[in-house]
């Protein structure tokens, strides 16, 4: 049997933590030795004076040290020589400062468990595409994070994908879905949190913004309830806004040519019969429709920059029933896999590099494994990337690493 690598061994000490719990140092032994076959019984003379001693166990140790000193297991209260996965925040195990760990890889792409601005920071790979759907500034928090402060959620925001945006290729893009109903406190008025976010990454990173797509999610739950509900002085929420920049507009990377849809079938039927037989003036004469109009042929309809999605779909809903079985807790935000796969469609093109830097239950990963593109995402729950994990154990290459198992 091949003895593992060094890179291995630690991410199976990290995997025996994040999947057993709690575990003294003969219980991680003998889970390092179900995992990687290894007999770490076997001894050796170590040292001057030859003592014998178990080579792989002192490595065990070696790795399960790196761990401590890195903050992602903490002593067990009131257990001798027992570790565990450092406490959790609300019930989640957040990756701490600095911690940067490999969650699972593919052929394409990689799932880092660990803060975006440390996972990404030195990258030098240029991405194509920033895509991501960062947490909301709420009034109040998920369990996953969020804060109703405007000027620390524009901060944060721009902190988290700086790496990123510093990797960014010209005519690279930056796609960030963020929320539309966010409220001034105790007040049925919209914040200008949207317009302040916007500026900011315009003028502290010299972005350009392209547009702001909407994503029209038919299956949203009304709301804001306060208002909308019980107050009447509002209408339910339907849409989400995607702000999409880029750092040269004049290089950019898209291509509706990538997310044609097909034409209605009255189209077709004009194009057959060789277009309009008419002719009109509209709008004072600023448009003129005229005989033979649409009647080339073409390869579909350019879609228009509302993306209409309910966010239940097969892909979330095998993420949930993974999560389940595995006894996870549930993201409770999630986003369907059409709404990234036609931004990433539309703004690049297969090998090039997409990044998530809020990657959730890594579903723009998913999305970009499919079209072929290469990607890492970044999440700071390690519940979250490990449910998300059972999705692509059947993609090519497919590993867990070091952080989950």
């Amino acid at each position: 049997m091949k003895a593992p690598t060094q890179p291995d061994l630690f991410a199976a000490v990290a995997s025996a933590y994040a999947d057993r719990g709690a575990l003294s140092n003969p219980e991680l032994y003998s889970a390092i030795a179900a995992a990687t076959g290894l007999d770490l019984e076997v001894k050796q003379p170590i040292g001057r004076a030859g003592v014998q001693r178990s080579v792989w166990k002192r490595q065990v140790r070696w790795q399960q040290q790196t761990l401590k000193a890195m903050g992602v297991i903490e002593k067990v209260p009131g257990e001798r020589g027992a570790w565990r996965l450092a406490a959790a925040e609300n019930g989640l195990s957040m990756a701490k400062p600095g911690v940067a760990l490999l969650g699972f890889s593919t052929n394409l792409g990689l799932a880092v468990w660990g803060d975006c601005s440390t996972a990404l920071a030195g990258l030098d790979q240029p991405i194509t595409l920033i895509v991501s759907s960062p947490p909301y500034p709420i009034q109040k928090a998920r369990r996953y994070g969020g804060t109703a402060d405007t000027e620390a959620y524009i901060d944060f925001i721009c902190r988290a994908i700086e790496p990123a945006i510093k990797a960014l290729a010209p005519g690279g893009s930056l796609c960030l879905n963020v929320s539309n109903d966010v409220f001034e406190p105790g007040l049925p008025s919209r914040s200008l949190y949207l317009e302040r976010l916007t500026l900011a990454i315009a003028d502290r990173f010299d972005m350009a913004l392209m547009d702001r797509l909407i994503w029209h999610n038919p299956s949203k739950p009304p709301g804001p309830i306060a208002w909308a509900s019980k107050k009447r002085v509002q209408l339910n929420v339907a849409w989400e806004p995607i702000l999409w920049f880029t750092n040269d507009p004049s290089r950019i990377t898209a291509d509706n040519r990538r997310v044609l849809e097909a034409h209605t079938q009255r189209q077709v039927d004009l194009m057959k019969s060789g277009g309009e037989r008419r002719a009109t003036d509209y709008g004072d004469g600023a448009y003129r429709l005229r005989p033979g109009a649409f009647g080339a042929e073409t390869e579909g309809r350019i879609p228009r920059n509302i993306l209409s999605r309910g966010h239940r779909c097969a892909d979330t809903q095998r993420y949930r029933d993974d999560a389940m079985r595995l006894g996870l807790p549930l993201h409770g935000a999630m986003q369907p896999l059409s709404v990234p796969d036609f931004l990433i469609r539309f703004l690049s093109k297969a090998g090039d590099l997409i990044v998530d830097p809020f990657g959730g239950t890594a579903t723009s990963g998913m999305a970009a494994e499919r079209l072929g593109r290469r990607w890492i995402v970044v999440e700071k729950v390690l519940e979250y990337l490990r449910g998300a994990g059972e999705r692509f154990t059947s993609t090519q290459g497919f590993r867990w690493g070091s952080g989950i198992a």
